[in-house]
């Protein structure tokens, strides 16, 4: 069958894998042979789309996407509860995370909360001396100091402590979250959560949403409530829609999947983004030296790390600081300091990621489930990104432990897809091996006892084993098209962008071309291979392959001198040639000869 055949006849390329239609679905299966629309169709059934969502998803909106926000529980009661508070002039406090989505997610409802009269403060806990979601000592404090209700966003659904102790002080906590919650819940005037295990069916689909995306239906249910009872009468209603922009970076930066609702989330985000209406949003791009239209890459690659960079290494508080000022000049000072913090964390991270890859390398590949590193004297404000970066080079699920003075260790997970990396964690803090512990399918987050540290990478092997053997049974690169060398071009680009955004649960489309032969191969940057081919039909393409410069690959590829070879990758427009030409971001080669 043609759906079995690998893609160019590669069945080992240089990293060892089968190139295979994602899918198994070659291009031209089943599809309308309607030009454009071919393709575009062909894309969005080879990423397990119904035929019945091709428009909607063509063009993503929120009209077509956005669900009823009271399908959701506690929904209602949490818009109420807010509802109140804002007529009785009462002092709100958003407690959010350190991340990208609990920046966000904070900004959405104080920008709303504040566009509709309420009184409105923020507290982002240090991630290092206070550690990850709401402590019992801030809330108290925050009580003591005047708040009369306190929401906490990308945090929560693990507080029972803290939420038990704001209940005996008295303060109203509401929870909007989207991390993996288990049977019980802790004590809130209302816990909003997709993936609460006693939500109904038709909410539980929407798992998916980042934290920010459950903040905005939350903004959406508050204004229909506030419209019934005839709160707009002599007052402007916000126009929710200029904070998408907001929904849009905190979605892509905490990667979750862009499919369904998310899509009409980043897709309506980015418009938003280039109209530059929000002042620290567009400080922020400056400072990033972006100075087009931004694309929903930027926002995991560009934007996100920067407002992530104050948590992880500086002032937590900087990202709500300037994704809520409406001060130009204070919007520009913060973005700086983050972009200098940013800079900072990347020297770390570096740091961190040499020590735990050569770790992991020492102790073997012999790990069934994950690999699970730690080290003292690790900035556990960069071991989520060291995570990623393990998880990447040995492909399986990666967890980066930072050991502290007082006996305790902080870990950051990143799993691949198709092992649920919170459950995981959940499950082992149910088994009391954890202080603290929690997250979702692709990102965990945990506290042990630097003595339970063996104990806990014995269990998590021993519960992710089959997940990861099935996960990566077949190692094979998806590809989604296949063309000559003159094939790379402008147009093909332009077709594919149209069916993005692209992102976790949506993949950039890969395509595969060849036979080339390189002109030129050198190291630049940070241990980057950049490639200059050249195909017999006429067809010329820079390719980069990143962080590949001293791989297996980067070698052969140095080496290749005049062989013929087929490539694969992500292609995009060459900005730094004026746009017209493109270039292709290298995941894989093959020699055509099979050799």
């Amino acid at each position: 069958m043609d759906n079995l055949r690998p893609v160019l006849g590669i069945t080992a390329s240089l990293s060892g894998q089968r190139w295979a239609w994602r899918g198994g679905l070659p291009p031209g299966d089943g599809l309308d042979g309607r030009g454009d629309d071919e393709l575009l169709h062909h894309l969005f059934r080879s990423r397990g789309a119904d035929s019945t969502d091709f428009p909607r998803l063509k063009a993503p909106t929120l009209r077509a996407w956005l669900p009823d926000p009271s399908i959701f529980a506690d929904m209602d009661v949490a818009a109420e509860r807010l509802a109140a508070a804002l007529a009785r002039d009462e002092l709100i406090v958003v407690y959010g995370d350190y991340d990208v989505d609990g920046a966000t997610s904070a900004a959405v409802l104080i920008r709303h909360l504040r566009s509709l009269g309420g009184k409105v403060g923020h507290y982002i806990p240090d991630r290092l001396l206070e550690g990850y979601g709401p402590s019992a000592d801030a809330l108290v404090a925050l009580k003591q100091a005047g708040a009369d209700l306190v929401v906490t966003v990308d945090c929560g659904t693990q507080g029972f402590a803290a939420l038990e102790a704001a209940r005996a002080a008295g303060l109203d906590v509401i929870v909007v979250d989207h991390h993996k919650a288990g049977t019980a819940l802790p004590p809130a005037i209302a816990l909003v959560n997709p993936n609460r295990l006693d939500e109904a069916p038709e909410a539980a689909r929407f798992g998916h949403l980042a934290a920010v995306g459950m903040a905005f239906l939350l903004a959406v249910a508050l204004n229909r409530l506030l419209r019934g009872r005839g709160w707009f009468a002599n007052r402007a209603e916000p126009d929710l829609m200029r904070l998408i922009d907001l929904v849009a970076l905190g979605t892509v930066a905490d990667v979750a999947a862009l499919t369904g609702l998310n899509r009409a989330f980043v897709t309506q985000g980015l418009k938003m983004m280039a109209r530059r209406e929000n002042i620290g949003m567009a400080a922020l791009a400056d400072a990033a030296r972006l100075s087009r239209a931004p694309l929903a890459r930027d926002l995991g690659f560009a934007l996100g790390p920067r407002v992530n960079a104050g948590g992880r290494v500086g002032q937590a508080d900087l990202g709500v600081r300037l994704l809520t000022t409406h001060d130009a000049a204070e919007a520009a000072d913060i973005a700086a300091r983050l972009d200098a913090l940013n800079q900072e964390r990347r020297a770390i991270e570096q740091a961190v990621t040499d020590a735990a890859l050569a770790t992991a390398m020492a102790a073997g590949s012999d790990a069934p489930g994950c690999t699970l590193v730690a080290g003292a004297g690790w900035h556990p404000g960069v071991i989520g990104i060291v995570a990623s970066r393990l998880k990447e080079r040995l492909g399986r699920p990666a967890i980066v432990i930072a050991i502290q003075d007082d006996g305790t260790a902080k870990g950051s997970g990143r799993s691949i897809a198709g092992v649920d990396l919170g459950a995981a964690v959940l499950a082992a803090a149910d088994h009391g091996l954890l202080i603290a512990g929690g997250g979702h399918a692709m990102a965990a987050g945990l506290t042990v006892a630097a003595d339970r540290i063996g104990a806990l990478d014995a269990f998590l092997n021993s519960r992710l084993a089959a997940a990861v053997a099935a996960a990566t049974a077949d190692r094979s690169l998806s590809i989604d098209v296949a063309v000559a060398p003159r094939g790379l071009n402008a147009g093909l680009v332009d077709v594919l962008e149209t069916a993005g955004p692209y992102g976790q649960g949506w993949p950039a489309p890969r395509v595969a071309a060849g036979p080339f032969t390189i002109v030129d191969a050198r190291i630049v940057g940070d241990n980057h291979l950049r490639l200059q081919l050249a195909g017999a039909d006429g067809g010329r393409i820079k390719a980069m392959a990143w962080r590949q410069g001293d791989s297996e690959m980067g070698a052969a590829l140095q080496g290749a001198g005049r062989r013929p070879l087929h490539i694969a990758g992500r292609v995009k427009r060459d900005e730094w040639t004026g746009g017209n030409a493109v270039e292709l971001e290298l995941d894989d080669a093959a020699f055509a000869d099979g050799r």
